[in-house]
């Protein structure tokens, strides 16, 4: 698996929590609050069916095995990173550009 890039400021948290040295400054109902929405995202309640090009899929499954899981996972993470605006359209930034 690959190693992510960091920023600055997460390699010095990173540093500062294999050290021991981290103190988070979470409150309790945040952080049981954060902990629970975590647990929902993780939750599968629905099934859906979708059909796509063999290619994609192809290239779903090669991505998944480089990140070392599932495809199905892969597929619902950027699911969810998209509809909760974590994922970032670049087709369109591109677009927006050339204007």
């Amino acid at each position: 698996m690959t190693k992510a890039k960091l920023s600055v400021e997460e390699r010095e948290l990173l540093e500062a929590y294999e050290s021991g040295e981290f103190i988070s400054d979470l409150s309790d109902e945040r952080r049981e609050h954060l902990a629970e929405t975590a647990e929902d995202s993780f939750k599968k309640e629905k099934r859906i069916n979708i059909r796509i090009s063999k290619r994609d899929l192809e290239a779903l499954q090669r991505r998944a095995l480089e990140e070392g899981l599932p495809y199905q996972t892969l597929v619902s993470s950027v699911l969810h990173k998209y509809v909760s605006g974590g994922l970032k359209d670049v087709t369109a930034d591109k677009a927006g550009r050339s204007r």
